[in-house]
């Protein structure tokens, strides 16, 4: 059985379909939307990859009034040990975790909602064997961030508030844990110091938007349309699954957000 606290171990995983609206989600600058024929099947390709890696994947039906929805991660944090209701950082999708919150009381004995008026999305979020770190984004502010520590903290979890480069929307954006020792990360993010204490593998440069890999059990998703991130990844021995992501991209997104994973001891 998997220790409740290891970090790429899942067994459970949600995720929610996307709606029409999607073609309307938050993005910056002005490249054209997905289409959500584009957007349908990447998700489809996704939750197959989940379901053939070991995880048991909940598809929870759209929700039209949030075109960000397809995002389940940013409203909410989930571990063996509960979950957290979080306050995404963007005004059209604070009623997010309000949508999700009755599915996730159905799922875990605690669950635990974030106090006070900060903002935190959980594309910010980055559980390590030792710590689950906390980027301050545009997104996630230090208000939010220490109110979500402490309640990491109540989970039983030690927490700790990093920083994330500027115009990088979320900390994980730039960065993905391949396993306990080992993080993926833009030159940009790794030159701070924040992963230190890591084995870092750098993003070749052009190709950043890989660093938003997703390690599950025994193999490893990255984006497929960067072939030199994935040859370097290859010849480390990874398990690679290539992943499709041009629709997802053009609305800001990568693989981490698409689902929220965790360990069920009773499974």
């Amino acid at each position: 059985m998997a220790s409740p606290k290891s970090v790429y171990r899942f067994n459970s995983a949600i995720v929610r379909e996307p709606s029409r609206s999607v073609v309307d989600g938050l993005r910056a600058g002005g490249h054209a939307g997905p289409t959500y024929e584009g957007v349908k099947a990447e998700h489809d390709g996704y939750i197959e990859a989940m379901r053939e890696a070991g995880v048991g994947v909940t598809v929870l039906p759209p929700l039209e009034a949030f075109p960000d929805s397809i995002f389940v991660e940013d409203p909410a944090l989930v571990f063996t040990e509960g979950a957290i209701l979080l306050r995404p950082g963007a005004a059209s999708r604070i009623g997010e975790a309000a949508a999700i919150a009755p599915v996730l009381r159905n799922m875990f004995d605690t669950v635990l909602d974030l106090p006070g008026h900060g903002y935190v999305d959980g594309g910010d979020v980055l559980t390590t064997p030792n710590s689950v770190m906390i980027g301050l984004s545009a997104r996630t502010d230090r208000a939010g961030a220490e109110a979500l520590a402490g309640l990491i903290e109540k989970l039983g979890r030690k927490a700790k508030l990093v920083a994330t480069p500027e115009g990088v929307l979320h900390f994980k954006t730039d960065c993905s844990l391949l396993d306990e020792e080992t993080v993926l990360s833009t030159a940009r993010l790794a030159s701070t110091g924040v992963f230190e204490d890591f084995k870092q593998i750098i993003i070749p440069n052009g190709e950043e938007p890989a660093a938003n890999a997703l390690r599950v059990n025994d193999v490893l998703m990255v984006p497929s349309d960067h072939p030199r991130t994935l040859e370097m990844l290859d010849k480390l021995d990874y398990r690679i699954v290539p992943m499709k992501t041009a629709e997802i991209g053009r609305i800001d997104a990568g693989l981490s957000c698409l689902s929220l994973r965790w360990y069920r001891d009773d499974q």
